[in-house]
């Protein structure tokens, strides 16, 4: 879908109306279910917007009057769309360059300790399960799984509801979510801290790579973890999962020290969690997500790819736009899931 066309209202609905109004209030939400679809910020600007113009077409075709539930239309028709851009993503995503990573939604500017951070409407319906962990566990689900799967279990639809948004019956359904929740279960990762715990791991994770500690960091990192890292091709990155906590420091402090000059790594709420944002010269440069158990740190989620960084470049420059904002996006088809076409990689070879 294209990013050319700004926010639209429905032909002759101005702000006031009942309409606009109601929409202008679920908007937050839809662009909520939508990015928990597809972990794409771009492309749930884009559903949310293509459900708006056909609630606008629905309306003036006179079958308004037939919408009896206005927000129950429009999950429904964001779910539909963003159903569709899955099916077709799956082998965009599986020829992507390296780890593919969601969007990463960073809500406001870095945070103080033990604050979230950000305008809270930036935040406001961006569930908590949300986290970038939980989108890769949400990769290995079918569409039709992950999408009953967050309908159901995430929103609390009923499973006729979902049911309308997937093509299937209730029952169909049910069995769906089954199968998602079950997976889910075994493979995302706890969180049994608190934010401020969280938060106190993360600032250590920080104060350790600023020292070239390694056995600090060693002793954060639980004995299996994982570090994923996106640069889509486009920059250096880690194209296989780094495994175990003595490996991932080593990664970690050789690239801090080999590309660290200049660098500003702070804190700021990633995903509704505190993570740490990488600027170099007043730009935002990567994302770090963390998944936090036990006091240690289990998963980062590493993304570079600056494709995926546009929002997170507003949010790190103090500027506040998270998944909620109402913005004009720029001029340029979305290619957050889209493998490289004829550019020209820029230090695109794997990281040691």
């Amino acid at each position: 879908m294209s990013h050319k066309r700004p926010l639209s209202r429905p032909h002759g609905v101005d702000s006031e109306t009942e309409t606009a109004a109601e929409f202008r209030a679920l908007r937050p939400r839809l662009l909520s279910v939508a990015y928990s679809l597809l972990g794409s910020v771009d492309e749930a600007e884009d559903v949310v917007q293509e459900a708006w113009l056909r609630l606008d077409r629905t309306r003036h075709c006179g079958e308004h009057a037939e919408i009896g539930d206005t927000a129950a239309w429009l999950v429904t028709a964001v779910s539909r769309l963003a159903l569709d851009i899955l099916r077709s993503a799956r082998r965009r995503r599986e020829e992507y360059v390296g780890e593919w990573l969601p969007e990463p939604v960073v809500t406001g500017p870095p945070a103080a300790h033990g604050e979230r951070g950000g305008d809270p409407a930036d935040r406001v319906t961006l569930d908590e399960s949300m986290s970038m962990a939980m989108l890769v566990v949400l990769e290995s689900l079918s569409p039709a799984e992950r999408t009953a799967f967050v309908l159901h279990d995430v929103f609390g639809l009923a499973f006729d509801e979902v049911g309308r948004a997937v093509g299937r019956t209730p029952a169909a359904c049910r069995q769906l979510a089954a199968r998602a929740r079950k997976h889910v279960v075994a493979r995302a990762p706890r969180f049994d801290v608190d934010d401020a715990e969280h938060r106190r791991v993360v600032d250590a994770f920080l104060a350790a790579v600023q020292g070239g500690d390694l056995d600090a960091l060693v002793a954060l990192l639980d004995p299996g973890v994982v570090l994923r890292s996106d640069g889509g091709g486009v920059v250096r990155s880690a194209r296989r999962p780094i495994l175990g906590a003595g490996k991932v420091a080593r990664f970690v402090l050789g690239v801090r020290s080999r590309f660290g000059a200049g660098r500003e790594l702070r804190v700021a709420p990633v995903n509704g969690r505190p993570g740490l944002i990488d600027r170099h010269e007043g730009r935002t440069e990567g994302v770090f997500a963390f998944a936090v158990s036990g006091g240690r740190i289990s998963e980062i989620d590493v993304v570079l790819n600056p494709r995926k960084l546009k929002w997170a470049e507003e949010a790190g420059g103090g500027r506040g736009a998270g998944l909620g904002a109402v913005r004009s996006p720029p001029d340029h088809t979305s290619t957050s899931t889209r493998p490289l076409d004829g550019d020209s990689p820029r230090e695109a070879e794997e990281l040691p």
